[in-house]
């Protein structure tokens, strides 16, 4: 049997070579499948961008939702449309398409040059990604990184079970390093998957920046195009809508407080996730029937980035009444608008909110601690003060959460795997 041709480097012949006899000859180019599972946009592009920038060459695996005109433009890096069309189908469609980008996605680690490959999240078919798959890649002698946003998304949302803790463990004893995004994920992975601590980094979330933002757009605008009054004080819930994301005991906050005073609009903009659909529906009979009409903007839909920063300069507040979470890419998506947050204490989102700098917390499912929040937040100086305050909440957020940071680290890593040192 002949053995599959390698696929062209992603590093052009120029980059690796000095341009001059007497020139010195730069540092071989560090090459690295970025597997993104052809979902999650944000984290990918403001990973890939940071990556280049540090002289990493990457074959960007994945799919139209991922896409965007800045990652065709690098010489040094590749996109690859493996996964193609994501949107709406039959069952029959959905099956096919997952099986054909599956084909190609084998195919490709079979005749990839990088040495590295860097898993940002599975595809649909968890076990088998968890189990075959990583084999098959330590079978093609590849180094494997793995970022685990979630540690175990199984107990986060309430259906855990030995087989999902078991294909958790193979992964994360098959992956020779694993990022987590803070210390108490670091912690549960050693404690519950027996992971060795030298195996694991933490790395920053880096702060969202594929959201295009339009200087000249304001808040005043923004509200404006949602049919919000000026002085209506505006409560934003954002991104996919499941059971942990704790969306019932906002409303029964936003009731309590619109009793009160009927000043405060409430946003709700995303889609259920998948199984989601009969909990939105019984939030949205609540809604009709408890809360006065007209106080609930719903957008029950996917939002496209074009799209998602009318909703961020329209509100006064993020609020994100979880109930089981480490870590929320929604919440920096609000720090890059610079919208304070009001967030249960759960998981690390503690570590995230400077109470009365950027935001306050409370308790988890608890609306009337959360309608205390809300109404602390409304009476203080952060929302008096929002219009200066936005810009030092992006400032924050910046210093703490840079793709340059996140991208020195990473690149460290891929040095480590490769057995090489920093140059």
């Amino acid at each position: 049997m002949t053995k599959a041709t390698p696929l062209a480097s992603t590093c052009t012949t120029d980059e690796r070579v000095g341009t001059a006899a007497n020139a010195p000859t730069p540092p071989v180019e560090i090459e690295v499948g970025l597997l993104t599972g052809g979902i999650d946009k944000p984290y990918a592009f403001g990973l890939a961008m940071s990556l280049i920038a540090k002289g990493v060459c990457l074959d960007f695996i994945g799919s139209d939702e991922v896409d965007s005109p800045e990652l065709h433009t690098s010489p040094k890096l590749r996109f690859l449309n493996l996964r193609g069309n994501q949107g709406d189908a039959s069952l029959a469609t959905k099956i096919r398409r997952i099986l054909i980008y599956y084909a190609k996605l084998i195919r490709y680690a079979s005749v990839a040059r990088p040495k590295v490959f860097h898993i940002l999240w599975n595809s649909k078919f968890q076990i088998f990604d968890r189990t075959v798959l990583m084999l098959y890649y330590k079978l093609q002698g590849k180094k494997i990184a793995f970022t685990a946003h979630n540690v175990n998304a199984g107990k986060r949302d309430s259906n855990d079970s030995l087989l999902n803790r078991l294909t958790l463990r193979i992964q994360y004893h098959l992956a020779d390093h694993i990022f987590v995004h803070t210390e108490r994920m670091k912690s549960e992975l050693l404690k519950d998957f027996g992971v060795r601590e030298r195996m694991v980094s933490v790395i920053p979330f880096g702060i969202n920046n594929s959201v295009p933002q339009t200087a000249a757009f304001t808040p005043k605008q923004a509200k404006q195009r949602l049919g919000i009054r000026d002085g209506e004080r505006t409560i934003l819930f954002f991104g996919r809508i499941g059971p942990y994301k704790g969306l019932e005991f906002l409303v029964a906050a936003f009731q309590r407080i619109v009793a009160k005073n009927g000043d405060y609009r409430l946003i709700i903009a995303g889609r259920p996730k998948l199984g989601g659909e009969k909990y939105l529906d019984e939030i949205q009979r609540k809604i009709n029937r408890d809360v006065k009409r007209g106080r609930v903007i719903q957008k029950i839909e996917f939002v496209p980035d074009e799209e998602t920063e009318v909703y961020f300069k329209a509100a006064d507040v993020l609020v994100l009444p979880y109930t089981e979470i480490f870590q929320s890419g929604v919440l920096f998506l609000g720090y890059s608008f610079g919208l304070p947050v009001i967030a249960s204490d759960v998981g690390s989102l503690r570590e995230a909110v400077v109470e009365g700098g950027t935001g306050l917390l409370c308790k988890p499912r608890d609306p009337v601690d959360l309608a205390r929040a809300i109404e602390a937040y409304f009476a203080g100086d952060l929302y008096k003060r929002l219009g200066e305050r936005r810009q030092e909440i992006r400032e924050y957020a910046n210093s703490r959460n840079s793709w340059n940071v996140v991208g020195e680290l990473t690149r460290d890593v891929y040095l480590n795997l490769l057995g090489r040192q920093l140059s």
